[in-house]
């Protein structure tokens, strides 16, 4: 009898690494996460930086934790894959970190080297990036934002005296964790096309954009800070597989395959789109085709929200950014809207409430989560004042969520929140109303990015969700309702994610076994997908007409309150002329 094949999966968060033990059907075996730091600077908001050797000791002790639970021998493991948040890694041409913190120590050795995704400190050298007009800018939904990696490589330029800058390599953050474990400095795909600039159908690099934006050392070294050799789809093999170092650190066998990695909202995509789903209890009868990916989008949302979807054809919609090619699979394309503050977002709201503590305190007495007694304290007032739905019960406050800037569709930096409605309440039942508000402005922004990607080409009819706000119940009826479609959960909202990792692992260990070419690849990897995906269930639209009404007045408001601060800005900034 054969031996088990066990694969893992690396999910580096916003502020935990993950590693998963999953089998060849996609279960998940085991499991175990450490928190990783993030530094802030007290005196600028923007700023959020991160380690890399934080996270990769962090990593090291997952996979170790997983296979002692598991009780799985490492030869077991056949092969790894990695996700990981698209913040920009630095290191030296030996691999050793370079610090990213202003100051002093800018661009010598030490651990703080990485400007994690959420930092807006290059505000000046996106706005200089999107004055130029260049093709690259195609590609990002016309706008390029200040959290994608080639800002913020020209924030450290402009800062970093120019003998480091220029032994410095710069990676997105899923393809240094390839390069750490192999030694191989392969780059994705998925992370130069999505976040620095490289275009596949205009010969990748675009050496007039870098040498526009000052940049011209890239161009001079033929882009070796950037990699300059054949970027890989997702899961290719990298180099030789794990390192004898890697391999050393983190208890597995030398050689083990190792997959070209993937941005962590696209390993959510990976580890949700195949799945089929359950009506009511029953399973469907489908089986997803790859074609049929083309209608289902992914959400992955967690601090954050990425919405993800794939296009046979090239489909340009301002404000998302994409469409990028050969990202996961060869000769597709994918479009990429996103919510910079959500789960975040959520928690500032209730946490910043003067009933907070109130509110911590009864959850602690009924031995629930904040969430579920908020939700209770909703249903308690809309019986009381005879409202027939949440929507209702709050139709006369209007929360607009761009509290941290406007990713997507109207890729703003600039816009800011604003809240319409308020009253001289700051009680427990103020607090339930302002929870639900913030839930019904994060759907009703969904919307808006699913309508601008439909309006442009895609044809998008259901939402798959992976990330912790999957298990908020409330929120993802409001989704459907919202955007009139149909929602599918996934079976673990946390497992998705490192799942997809996972799937990654796999296809590198078979890609490298069974010698597949790259008409095969595609095929095999949908494949895989496919196997592994454990059924979701699917949330229908079930607004009353009534709902309905109100929740398209108050889709309304919400596109009139982003007329109305665009038109207040430019007022004031003529006013201050």
């Amino acid at each position: 009898m054969s031996q088990p094949a066990y694969y893992i999966g690396i999910d580096v968060g916003t502020g935990s690494v993950r590693a998963g033990l999953v089998k060849q059907d996609g279960t998940l075996v085991a499991t175990r996460t450490e928190d990783t730091i993030t530094w802030r600077d007290p005196e600028d908001h923007r700023i959020f930086e991160q380690s890399t050797n934080n996270i990769w000791e962090g990593m090291c002790k997952c996979i170790k934790a997983c296979l002692q639970e598991a009780k799985v021998d490492p030869s077991l493991v056949k092969g790894v894959g990695f996700d990981a948040t698209c913040s920009l890694a630095v290191s030296d041409e030996n691999g050793e970190p370079v610090v990213v913190t202003k100051g002093d120590q800018l661009g010598q050795n030490g651990d703080r080297n990485i400007i994690l995704w959420a930092d807006h400190r290059a505000e000046k050298e996106a706005e200089l990036i999107n004055s130029t007009g260049s093709v690259v800018l195609d590609y990002v939904g016309g706008t390029m934002s200040l959290e994608m990696e080639i800002p913020k490589t020209l924030w450290l330029k402009r800062h970093m005296k120019s003998e480091l800058f220029k032994r410095c390599q710069f990676f997105d953050l899923p393809d240094f964790l390839t390069y750490r474990a192999t030694g191989f400095n392969r780059r994705s795909c998925c992370s130069v096309t999505c976040k620095c600039s490289y275009v596949p159908t205009k010969n990748g690099w675009q050496p007039e954009f870098f040498k526009k934006i000052g940049l011209d050392e890239f161009v001079e070294n033929d882009f070796h800070q950037l990699g300059k050799d054949e970027v890989l789809t997702a899961g290719s093999p990298v180099g030789n597989g794990l390192s004898k170092k890697a391999a050393e650190e983190t208890g597995l066998l030398e050689g083990t395959p190792v997959g070209s990695g993937v941005i962590d909202a696209y390993a959510g995509w990976l580890g949700t789109v195949a799945a089929r789903y359950k009506v009511k209890g029953k399973l469907s009868d489908e089986v997803p085709s790859l074609d049929e990916s083309r209608h289902r989008l992914a959400a992955c949302a967690g601090t954050s929200t990425c919405h993800i979807v794939q296009s046979p054809g090239s489909v340009f919609v301002p404000g998302v950014w994409g469409p990028y090619k050969d990202v996961v699979f060869k000769g597709w394309w994918m479009n990429e809207g996103g919510q910079s503050s959500t789960g975040q977002l959520i928690d500032f709201m209730i946490t910043t409430h003067p009933a907070y503590p109130r509110l911590k305190e009864l959850a602690e007495k009924q031995k629930t989560n904040i969430h579920e007694v908020l939700q209770t304290e909703l249903e308690k007032l809309r019986v009381e004042e005879h409202a027939e739905n949440l929507t209702e019960l709050t139709k006369d406050i209007h929360f607009y969520p761009d509290l941290h800037g406007n990713r997507s569709p109207l890729a703003d930096p600039r816009m800011r929140g604003s809240l319409v409605g308020i009253s001289l309440d700051s009680n427990f039942g103020d607090l339930a109303r302002k929870f639900n508000v913030t839930l019904e402005a994060i759907a009703l922004q969904t919307r808006h990015i699913v309508d601008q990607m439909n309006a442009h080409g895609h044809e998008i009819r259901s939402i798959y969700m992976s990330g912790g706000q999957a298990k908020n119940a409330m929120l993802m009826q409001l989704f459907a309702n919202t955007c009139s479609m149909p929602v599918v959960l996934p079976q673990s909202s946390g497992a998705a994610v490192v799942l997809g990792a996972a799937m990654l692992g796999r296809f590198a260990a078979e890609a490298q076994t069974k010698h597949l070419s790259e008409d095969e690849r595609g095929q095999a990897l949908w494949e895989i997908m496919v196997q592994m995906t454990p059924a979701g269930t699917m949330v229908e639209p079930a607004a009353s007409p009534k709902e309905k009404k109100l929740l398209e007045a108050k889709y309304k408001i919400f596109l009139e309150q982003i007329d109305i601060q665009r038109r207040w800005r430019k007022e004031m900034e003529e006013a201050n002329r």
